[in-house]
């Protein structure tokens, strides 16, 4: 009796084990974990002698959906590429922010830990950047 339930055993040990090395589920990775909403502010760090201009992200989130605002301030260019401010749409899944102006074709995507999100910001190269929420409320 007991070899006729061997295989059975076997099959339910394989499963048992492969369960505990599996990915996390989809659900897991598109949780919301992190509140983005408010005002947050820094630079994009300079790159080979280029201008270090300072970035504003004006942002509401309601979900997982997020809106706003994406500020650069400094002069008006800066060698090929105009400086491009504007409105931005984005999404928070688990501890990451994924944003893209909408009337540009500036992208990003930062990783948020508390007051401060750490990533990069698309502009015609990637050019990394820290970011500290100044205020907790939005308007957009």
């Amino acid at each position: 009796m007991t070899t006729r339930l061997m295989p059975f055993m076997l099959v339910a040990a394989v499963i048992a084990c492969a369960s505990g090395c599996a990915k996390p589920d989809w659900i897991q990775q598109t949780l919301v974990m992190v509140d983005v909403t408010g005002t947050w502010g820094g630079s994009l760090d300079p790159r080979g002698g280029a201008t270090n201009f300072d970035v504003r992200l004006e942002l509401q989130q309601r979900g997982a959906k997020v809106i706003g605002k994406v500020e650069l301030l400094g002069a008006g260019t800066s060698g090929a590429w105009t400086i491009p401010s504007g409105p931005l749409d984005g999404t928070v899944a688990g501890d990451v922010f994924r944003f893209a102006q909408t009337n540009g074709s500036l992208t990003g995507e930062m990783t948020v830990n508390g007051d401060e999100m750490t990533g990069f910001l698309q502009t015609p190269t990637p050019r990394s950047m820290t970011l500290r929420r100044v205020t907790t409320t939005s308007q957009p």
